[in-house]
């Protein structure tokens, strides 16, 4: 009877060890998965991610291509009193031209905030299309009570939209901004009862 007992405790021993070590990868996985899925958005445009790159020198045939209407999506997190506006609420944005719109975002709290804003492009799918040459995302800025910054967005519409077949013959998209309170360089969503 004491070797099946030793058996048995081997066994549930082993058992044990292969549930802790379960537990230990998918938490893991469960850290790294958000840090993993941003990059591959950013890598792929997928689910709405611009890209980010470089000012596109064009061959001077970008009159002939069908303009793109940019709409401009601004908000701001119920715990930061900020107010955040486009100087305009869309512009027309030729594929291949590099266009530049500002933000305009005032402190209307009693004290100093720190915020940092993120964004995504609707439909998701022309997201690789939207390609940011500057942008004031997932920077922290601090506005003292009553400051307001402008902001530039810095940005162009990759022709090679109209070479998508899915996506050709849309003619606008969103650009959506939301500002969140920033600790460590982090956006924080709201907290019901706090944040």
């Amino acid at each position: 009877m004491s070797d099946q007992a030793a058996r048995t405790a081997k066994t549930v021993r082993w058992t044990a060890i292969a549930c802790a070590s379960v537990v230990v990868g998918m938490t893991g996985l469960a850290f790294a998965s958000v840090p993993l899925y941003d990059l591959f958005c950013k890598a792929t445009g997928y689910d709405g991610t611009p890209r980010k790159g470089l000012a596109l020198t064009t061959s001077g045939d970008t009159a002939a291509t069908k303009p793109v209407t940019v709409k401009f999506d601004t908000n701001v997190a119920p715990n930061l009193s900020w107010r955040f506006q486009p100087e305009a609420p869309s512009v027309e944005a030729v594929p291949g031209e590099t266009k530049t719109v500002f933000f305009k975002v005032k402190n209307v709290g009693p004290k100093p905030s720190t915020g940092i804003a993120t964004f995504n492009v609707q439909p998701g799918l022309m997201g690789s299309y939207f390609v940011k040459i500057q942008c004031f995302c997932f920077d922290e800025h601090t506005l003292q009570p009553g400051e307001t910054m402008d902001f530039p967005l810095v940005f162009y519409v990759d022709p090679k939209l109209r070479q998508d077949a899915d996506i050709a013959d849309i003619g606008e998209m969103t650009l959506s901004y939301t500002y969140f309170v920033s600790r460590n360089g982090s956006p924080q969503a709201a907290v019901a009862g706090g944040g």
